[in-house]
């Protein structure tokens, strides 16, 4: 089930012109929420804008760091997390075939898929 937008504001950001971009920022939403009902100590998750970009957080419970989404330089789009978290690292060592990333803040694609 596709989640509606909190607000228009929020729906904004996805409305990108590169529409290989638009999908995926639209399927990283998705996966997001879907996660959260898969998880449920994970709490509700709350959309919100934060630095101008779609963001995912669980107010209630307060688990897990800020998930952010949106078009970086140098790819069409991508998963932001707080740079001092591990995240980053920890999905590196996870999954050590990806190998786009922007530092420790950032997980990039080109593709939806």
């Amino acid at each position: 089930m596709k989640p509606a937008f909190a607000t228009p504001e929020i729906k904004a950001p996805f409305a990108v012109s590169d529409p290989l971009a638009r999908k995926g920022l639209l399927r990283l939403r998705q996966l997001i929420f879907d996660t959260a009902a898969e998880t449920p100590e994970a709490g509700r998750v709350e959309e919100a804008l934060r630095w101008g970009q779609p963001s995912y957080l669980t107010r209630e419970c307060k688990t897990g760091s800020t998930i952010r989404l949106g078009v970086p330089k140098g790819a069409r789009f991508a998963l932001f997390v707080h740079c001092q978290s591990r995240l980053i690292p920890e999905f590196a060592s996870a999954f050590p075939a990806w190998d786009w990333f922007d530092g420790t803040r950032a997980v990039l694609f080109d593709e939806p898929a």
